[in-house]
């Protein structure tokens, strides 16, 4: 069989197997968080979401490609593929008729032409007198977890959150490149805009930028928003999310959750730090003091010693790909958190952000859910990971010399 056709089988078994039980009824949000994630190619209409039309012509297709096939061939280890970045990133500037390039009126007048029903195409909030922070963002699947979760910790813990605004997309769709290419109309959406963040970053003020990551990534896919940013917020600042390790990261696949030791995790962290410190010093040498890391990576290194000392109770394994068990710290080749952690996210953007312990909050956050999962004394565990992996990553920018849980710069 050509390497061609056994992808197409790949596509096809996975798309179809998935699909075989939600052809009764429509596919849930997360669901189609995850086939975005997996074939983003599916998106026919480019704005980030995957709609159940979109998902079931896309495997109809691939059912009509593949119909020809003799052997199904297995789903790799999540590994991301390399993809063809658009030329036009090495130039001195973006095409002239970039969105960014334009009057915050006229920024604000595009996205209305693209919005449907009475949708105002510019979001602002006051100045919040509480120190509360507004907050845009860009993110995939791995952001999502602690989008969700992020506003919940930070009212719980006595702020006046308003509601992130956020454009995402599933992979390499939610990257900041592309991202900042939909917003703006250029190269692979060559003057067909969405600047859901650009409008209202350009007409009205903000204090947070918050990125996922996504392989590839280059200083200047960031460097491009930061200048945005910056031009009408001066006080704005950077978070970028480091993800966590995952199955590929590895020399190889384990044969069994025996072999994810903490010190094996704790190798695939140290690598993927220096990449993220290269990224980031590059970023702070052209804006000083203004571009941080999420250290959700940090956090999940920790999540996975203290597993291995039995601290992580209601979880039952490390990976549901390699222990099969369903609650476990990640549950899928491509390294999407398993149940419960959309919480230490959270807490992790909250403890970097506003720079305090997600510990010093007295009461439980009301998450919804079940109760009896994730448990009090889990939160509890979840709250001292997220401030220990703050503290852990220099790149956070949260220090804490007189131990009093705050960061001493937020004093």
């Amino acid at each position: 069989m050509h390497a061609t056709s056994g992808r197409r089988v790949c596509l096809y078994v996975l798309f179809v197997l998935g699909f075989a039980s939600l052809q009764a009824a429509a596919a849930t949000e997360q669901q189609l968080e995850i086939w975005l994630e997996r074939f983003p190619q599916a998106d026919v209409n480019k704005d980030g979401r995957l709609t159940d039309a979109e998902a079931d012509a896309f495997r109809q297709r691939l059912a009509s490609r593949a119909a020809g096939a003799r052997r199904p061939v297995t789903f790799a280890n999540g590994r991301p593929q390399p993809f063809p970045v658009d030329p036009g990133w090495k130039e001195d500037s973006f095409p002239e008729y970039a969105v960014s390039y334009q009057s915050p009126k006229r920024i604000a007048e595009i996205y209305a032409g693209v919005l449907e029903g009475d949708a105002k195409p510019v979001t602002s909030y006051p100045k919040p007198d509480d120190g509360s922070l507004r907050i845009v963002g860009t993110g995939h699947s791995f952001m999502r977890p602690g989008y969700r979760t992020f506003p919940a910790i930070a009212r719980a813990a006595g702020f006046k959150q308003p509601p992130l605004l956020t454009h995402m997309g599933g992979g390499v769709t939610g990257s900041a490149r592309y991202k900042w290419e939909q917003e703006n109309g250029i190269f692979q959406f060559d003057r067909n805009p969405t600047p859901k963040l650009l409008a209202s970053i350009a007409n009205s003020e903000w204090d947070v930028f918050m990125w996922g990551p996504y392989s590839q990534d280059l200083p200047e896919y960031y460097a491009c928003w930061v200048d945005f940013g910056l031009k009408f917020s001066p006080g704005m600042k950077f978070y970028l999310s480091d993800a966590w390790p995952q199955l590929h990261h590895l020399d190889s696949i384990p044969e069994s959750e025996d072999e994810l030791t903490a010190e094996r995790i704790r190798q695939v962290e140290r690598k993927k730090h220096k990449g993220m410190v290269t990224l980031v010093k590059a970023l702070n040498d052209d804006y000083p003091g203004k571009v941080f890391v999420l250290p959700t990576s940090e956090s999940m290194v920790l999540a996975v010693e203290a597993y291995h000392r039995g601290d992580l109770p209601g979880i039952d394994g490390l990976h549901r790909v390699v222990g099969k068990q369903e609650r476990s710290l990640w549950i899928d080749a491509r390294g999407h958190l398993g149940p419960g952690f959309n919480r230490l996210e959270g807490y992790v953007f909250y403890a970097t952000v506003y720079g305090r312990s997600p510990e010093l909050i007295k009461d439980d956050v009301p998450f919804g859910g079940p109760a009896e999962f994730p448990s009090r004394e889990l939160d509890r565990e979840f709250r001292r990971i997220a401030w220990q992996a703050a503290l852990n990553n220099p790149l956070s920018g949260v220090t804490d010399a007189n131990k009093n849980q705050i960061s001493d710069d937020r004093e």
